[in-house]
């Protein structure tokens, strides 16, 4: 009886400590950023749109590509200062978070920007980032972040239906070149890791807004809302997505793109349309749409 109990409340004391915070990796004018842009957040009033406010803060600050390669081995990476199309979502949406939080926290920032960049929330190596997209969604969406918005067959009335094109995932790209991954370079466990993140997602369909679309107004295209992600969908092999970005309904009523930016080197918001923008990359099939819940 007494080994029972003794049992009990080491249990107990276990489930009370906390689990094991990721190692950080940023400088000083990161954590001073983030609290300076979450008070300014906290202060804005109820029902603003903090995807887009968040991404306006972010605006001119340089694209930089590889940011989150920064270590031998596995770390939370913050970095505000340059940004890729990937980490400008990703900080965005943590942002996003720790305002609905009501916290100021830098600490909460990382907790929450750990969540959303590792599958299930957890960093547990190299293998546990969400590499593509179409992985990042599905631990966002299974953790009640985000939602993808795939659209509803048409209804009586006859309502325009823009999700009218389909993708069947077969990412394969990081397994069959692991040589442009440094951190896979002879880690054998790491690759197969990898493949079984590829093959987890693989042969899933997705609907998405094909190119053609996109130059539709604003109210035949109302699924697209201000502030939603859009995953640009590739034709590329072994790829799902190739950029994102966020929606912007200029004052034009076409859709634009609110995004980190290789063309411009910096965070932009595009100043033409998303159509048009779209048309000068062949790759570039469509989009898919998630939304902050």
């Amino acid at each position: 009886m007494k080994q029972s109990l003794c049992t009990s409340f080491i249990l107990i004391l276990l489930a009370l400590v906390p689990t094991r915070a990721a190692a950080v990796t940023y400088q000083k004018s990161d954590s001073t950023g983030v609290v300076t842009l979450l008070k300014k957040g906290a202060r804005q009033p109820v029902g603003e749109n903090l995807m887009l406010f968040y991404a306006n803060q972010l605006l001119n600050r340089p694209y930089v590509g590889k940011t989150l390669e920064v270590n031998a081995k596995e770390e939370l990476a913050v970095n505000l200062r340059e940004l890729d199309c990937t980490t400008l979502v990703e900080n965005v949406v943590a942002l996003v978070l720790t305002t609905k939080q009501h916290s100021t926290s830098f600490t909460d920032f990382c907790r929450n920007l750990e969540r959303i960049r590792y599958r299930d929330g957890q960093l547990d190596g190299y293998a546990s980032r969400n590499h593509y997209f179409s992985e990042w969604i599905r631990s966002n969406e299974a953790m009640g972040i985000v939602q993808e918005i795939k659209g509803k067959d048409k209804d009586s009335r006859g309502a325009f239906y823009p999700f009218v094109e389909s993708q069947t995932l077969n990412c394969t790209y990081m397994s069959q070149h692991p040589d442009r991954y440094p951190m896979l370079k002879g880690d054998a466990t790491a690759l197969q890791q990898i493949k079984a993140n590829e093959k987890r997602v693989n042969g899933q369909t997705m609907r998405y807004v094909p190119r053609r679309f996109l130059n539709r107004s604003r109210k035949e295209l109302s699924a697209i809302q201000d502030g939603d992600i859009l995953a640009i969908v590739t034709k590329k092999e072994g790829l799902d997505v190739s950029h994102l970005g966020l929606a912007v309904w200029g004052t034009d009523g076409r859709l634009h793109l609110l995004n980190a930016s290789q063309i411009h080197k910096r965070v932009v918001l595009e100043p033409m349309t998303l159509f048009d923008y779209m048309k000068q990359h062949p790759t570039q099939l469509g989009v898919r749409v998630i939304r902050m819940k």
